[in-house]
């Protein structure tokens, strides 16, 4: 069997997509994960691809803007290659407008959306103001009766999009191992483990893990818009479910236990959504998420390791992130041409 050129340690979405865009430009690849795919953070159920507020921006915004632009493409040739769908749908977000503040602050965002969510090719997505009842029983309370209506944010399954990204690499040849040697550049996308290492390796924080915990309802929304409501996400998935998400825990003794901090996001999105009211749980979720210290995707080179490279903390943004991720770290790793964005360095952590 010839060597690979590439070794991506971790099958989350960082590592599976790297190595579907590396595969896609003609390197031979290996994915190791002791775990399997999707373990860790990767394997939640909400998958809110949602957009950066369109003001003061900035090159992580603009990473952002220009990897969801980029997701339908993506997605698209996933499913192709591998036959198994990720669920993804560019369906819009909806937010309650609940006092005079916050809408006059959106107000003021449909213009810097106007300008700041536009390329040479035109106007890519909105964020407007309108009635909530213009979207019937599945529009959030809103005290004011309007919300906030992005065309820019889309869904997809998180389990599903890893399956999908299996199933594309496999199609070309590569499976997901679960132990193996280090051949050609290796790539560490290892999720919370990986930043935990390197705190202990550099003696610094380099970054740590927040724990999320959410839910999986049997509802079928259809292509209803997301909802950001109550300071939860609640996504209608192309499956006929709705994916319910998710706290913020820094301390945490069980990274992968539930507790009565979900049973309160589901009552609260009960709550947001009557609709939901007696929709069967089907699935509990928790994880750790891996945040750098930068809170910003930490990629390139490992400082004093040569060959060696790291994509990780896509702390809640990742599957938003992964698609142009993908892109630059594949430039980097086979053209070695730097794409890095100000602010996404590793050393930038350091």
């Amino acid at each position: 069997m010839a060597m690979a050129d590439i070794t991506v340690r971790g099958a989350g979405i960082f590592g599976l997509s790297i190595a579907w865009i590396c595969i896609r430009r003609g390197a031979r690849v290996q994915v190791i994960d002791p775990f399997g795919p999707g373990a860790g953070s990767s394997g939640g159920l909400v998958g809110a691809l949602a957009p950066h507020v369109p003001e003061n921006w900035n090159p992580k915004k603009q990473f952002q803007f220009e990897s969801l632009l980029m997701a339908h493409r993506f997605w698209d040739d996933v499913e192709k290659a591998g036959g198994v769908s990720a669920g993804y749908g560019r369906t819009g977000r909806l937010q309650p407008i609940n006092d005079a503040r916050t809408l006059e602050l959106a107000r003021q965002r449909e213009g810097t959306a106007a300008d700041l969510w536009r390329t040479s090719e035109g106007q890519q997505a909105k964020w407007t103001v309108c009635a909530a009842e213009a979207f019937g029983d599945w529009a959030p309370p809103s005290a004011t009766g309007l919300v906030i209506h992005d065309t820019l944010s889309a869904r997809m399954h998180p389990r599903r999009a890893c399956d999908a990204l299996v199933a594309a690499l496999k199609a070309k040849g590569v499976p997901i191992l679960t132990d193996g040697s280090d051949q050609g550049q290796v790539l560490h996308a290892t999720g919370y483990a990986g930043l935990q290492e390197l705190n202990q390796i550099t003696g610094k924080t380099i970054g740590g893990g927040v724990k999320g915990q959410a839910a999986l309802l049997r509802y079928d929304a259809g292509e209803a818009p997301q909802l950001y409501a109550d300071s939860l996400h609640i996504i209608p998935h192309a499956d006929g479910t709705v994916g319910i998400g998710s706290t913020s825990e820094r301390e945490f003794d069980n990274g992968s236990g539930t507790d009565e901090q979900l049973d309160d996001i589901l009552s609260r999105a009960r709550g947001a959504v009557p609709l939901l009211q007696d929709a069967q749980v089907i699935d509990r979720w928790a994880g750790v998420r891996p945040r750098a210290k930068s809170r910003a995707p930490m990629l390139g080179p490992w400082p004093d390791r040569p060959s060696h490279f790291i994509a990780n903390g896509g702390f809640k943004i990742g599957f938003g992130m992964a698609p142009k991720v993908a892109e630059v770290m594949a430039d980097l790793l086979l053209e070695q041409t730097d794409r890095i964005p100000e602010g996404f360095r590793v050393e930038d952590n350091l």
